[in-house]
């Protein structure tokens, strides 16, 4: 909002107003709430899985493999102590010997979207690229999950069956 609506806010008898300088744009990539007519477009944030598994750049490869299987995924990010995606071990990865490091062996700076990338996009790129899923950050590169293809592809039809129905 910008600072003349916010004094006007203020002006009005609202006590708590706060400008967010960063702008729309911004937060929205942080997955926040929104309204207007783009409102319930399905996003990546809405759908990426929270559950991925995390690891640390010092974490040996042995402990982690366990850790991969006990979860049921091929895959596991590696974060800092803010969440902040620094790489991604693949399951090849995860073959190397059980002495080395995540830092050793990740793939770093591993491709990423925002929470407010909008599903249609999302199935289009991963497409284009032969891969089911991406990792989901904000602006600041902290973790929110992994949107998978087929989930996006899903709510996609659900959503376009819904649409049909009302026409």
């Amino acid at each position: 909002m910008s600072p003349r609506a916010a004094w006007r806010l203020e002006s009005l008898g609202f006590p708590q107003v706060y400008e967010y300088a960063a702008g729309e744009a911004d937060w929205l990539a942080y997955g926040l709430p929104s309204e207007g007519p783009d409102a319930d477009t399905p996003r990546a944030g809405q759908i990426a899985r929270r559950d991925v598994p995390t690891c640390s750049l010092q974490e040996r490869l042995g402990e982690i493999r366990d850790r991969v299987a006990a979860a049921g995924w091929d895959e596991f990010l590696v974060v800092n102590d803010q969440q902040v995606v620094l790489g991604r071990l693949r399951s090849a990865a995860l073959e190397a010997s059980a002495d080395a490091t995540a830092e050793a062996v990740m793939e770093p700076g591993p491709t990423t979207t925002r929470p407010d990338e909008p599903l249609a996009r999302i199935v289009s790129r991963l497409r284009d690229k032969h891969v089911d899923r991406i990792i989901v950050t904000t602006p600041d590169g902290r973790l929110v999950g992994i949107a998978e293809r087929r989930t996006a592809e899903r709510v996609l039809a659900q959503r376009e069956g819904t649409e049909e129905d009302h026409d």
